[in-house]
């Protein structure tokens, strides 16, 4: 195949494995592989041709080096990574990335284990992905987690001083998470433990891919933009990359349509839960949660495996100060758009024209109501002028008569 240059502005001098040394290596047909990488691509928002980048870097590129670190978690984002299914971790992640220091899957335990970490840090010194799970308690100089012997502050100083790139995985490591949670108990202003994120830890922006837990293919999706481009994907001010967390949910939920016309369930099992309708007033926090669980779902069981597909208000586990700190009930803060007090019932009276206040209040919606004032005043006043212009015109002959 000759060399061509993709959107991406990336040579694309292909040297393409055979199919079936592909279709051995990756347990999976290459129509489904470069499906799998122009999913990705689509995912990071990246322009047309740039699947090819991609591609070629998963067949090609040299494996970057990954050093997982577990801390104060349930395990739940490498949980949720395993079971993702297109394509499975043994076949895709294990071999896109070399996977050489996780408590969790490595075989070796104890100083092996310790041991394998330090060696894969020497022998990929600034070139290895440091990614962190949980968070770090930081009370008492950290003394509540402890791995070989060192506090989580300890390892993650250690480990990030070397790496290449430095990603927080899931909400714990974000920014505390659930472990961060201050106790209702009066005197308190912190966790038992001063959970902490990774950024706050290395005084610097990381990247974070929050979630309780976050969706595997976000994770998959960044490691992959860094094995192209040699870089981590633009990110917002809390280091969440854009192509994943630069929407409200709210946006591109499935139940919008049912919020803009004001159909809201009010109780679990009524009739707008039954059917369907939004969960706004049941506290669904999408109005002021960045994700895209709506476009992409959980578990590869389609796009309604999610909560709020599932009939559950969403809790907000992707942002600091929502997930895990807001009660479940109390309605979200709307971060885009208020809901109107004019909404329609569900069976509006028919026939009815609109009164001066309801046009007035529509205007002000749309951001118009000082200029459209404004002009009412002066269209009104300009038509009292000219009514009392007729009348004075009318009124001269009868005088003069």
């Amino acid at each position: 195949m000759s060399a061509t240059t993709t959107s991406a502005g990336l040579a694309n001098d292909f040297d393409w494995p055979g199919p079936d040394d592909l279709e051995r290596r990756l347990q999976m047909p290459r129509r489904d592989f470069l499906k799998f990488c122009a999913g990705l691509a689509g995912t990071l928002g990246l322009p047309v041709g740039a699947e090819a980048a991609v591609a070629k870097a998963i067949e090609s590129a040299k494996r970057p080096s990954v050093i997982w670190l577990h801390f104060q978690e349930c395990t739940g984002c490498s949980e949720s990574l395993l079971r993702a299914e297109h394509p499975t971790l043994e076949k895709l992640i294990l071999d896109v990335i070399s996977l050489d220091y996780h408590e969790t899957l490595m075989a070796a335990a104890g100083h092996q284990a310790e041991a394998a970490r330090k060696a894969a840090m020497a022998a990929n010194k600034g070139k290895y992905i440091l990614v962190i799970e949980g968070a770090i308690p930081t009370k008492e100089n950290g003394i509540y987690c402890k791995v070989g012997g060192q506090t989580a502050i300890e390892l993650t100083k250690e480990c990030a001083a070397d790496a290449a790139a430095v990603i927080a995985i899931g909400s714990c490591a974000s920014w505390g998470g659930m472990p961060s949670t201050v106790p209702s108990v009066a005197g308190w202003d912190s966790s038992p433990t001063g959970s902490a994120g990774v950024a706050e830890i290395l005084g610097k922006p990381v990247v974070t891919i929050p979630g309780c837990p976050p969706n595997p293919y976000n994770f998959l999706a960044t490691a992959v933009h860094f094995l192209t481009f040699g870089t981590l994907p633009a990110t917002d001010k809390l280091g969440r990359p854009l192509f994943a967390y630069g929407r409200l949910i709210h946006e591109n939920c499935e139940r919008r349509a049912h919020f803009d016309a004001g159909r809201f369930a009010m109780a679990f099992g009524d009739e707008g839960h039954r059917k369907g309708y939004c969960l706004y007033k049941l506290g669904c926090k999408g109005p002021e949660t960045y994700a895209n669980c709506p476009t992409i779902g959980f578990g590869d069981a389609g796009e309604n495996n999610w909560p709020v597909g599932c009939g559950h208000p969403c809790i907000g586990c992707t942002e600091k100060g929502v997930g895990f700190t807001k009660p479940i009930h109390t309605v979200a803060k709307m971060l885009n758009v208020a809901p109107p007090l004019q909404y329609p019932r569900i069976s509006e009276d028919i026939g009815k024209g609109s009164s001066f206040a309801s046009a007035a209040a529509l205007a002000a919606i749309a951001g118009a109501a000082a200029g459209g004032a404004a002009m009412l005043a002066r269209n009104l006043g300009l038509s009292h002028q000219a009514a009392e212009l007729e009348k004075a015109k009318e009124a001269k002959p009868k005088a003069e008569v």
